[in-house]
């Protein structure tokens, strides 16, 4: 089991940026990639980015390109979201995954195995 625990969550104003921090445990080393959805209000799970262990490759949604960036902190079992120059409809909760298999693209709910409990991001114009 991988255990995920997100944080940096919270209030910014249009334009502003957060930093989420997904802290992993457990059997880390299971691992092959990582990555980040979010859930707007009333709405379905979305894939935000994701990163390959292996190669560091990285895959970002067409409404954050260039707007986020993911990477890790292999010493600290860490995978971080930057986000910038963020939108009101950035607003939502936030939830690191990770999933065990290489052969997996990383951009599907179905390609994680495991789930984080999730960090709010409120974004007001």
């Amino acid at each position: 089991q991988v255990q995920l625990v997100e944080s940096g969550g919270g209030l910014v104003q249009a334009g502003g940026s957060l930093r989420l921090s997904c802290a992993a445990s457990g059997r880390t080393f299971s691992v092959y990639g990582m990555g980040w959805f979010r859930q707007p209000p009333g709405k379905g799970r979305e894939f935000v980015a994701a990163m390959r262990w292996a190669g560091g490759r990285t895959y970002y949604a067409d409404t954050v390109k260039g707007r986020f960036t993911i990477s890790r902190d292999n010493a600290e079992n860490t995978v971080y979201l930057q986000m910038t120059s963020l939108k009101p409809e950035d607003t939502a909760d936030y939830y690191c995954a990770a999933g065990r298999y290489y052969n997996r693209d990383y951009t599907r709910i179905s390609d994680f195995d495991y789930w984080g409990q999730g960090t709010q991001v409120a974004v007001s114009s």
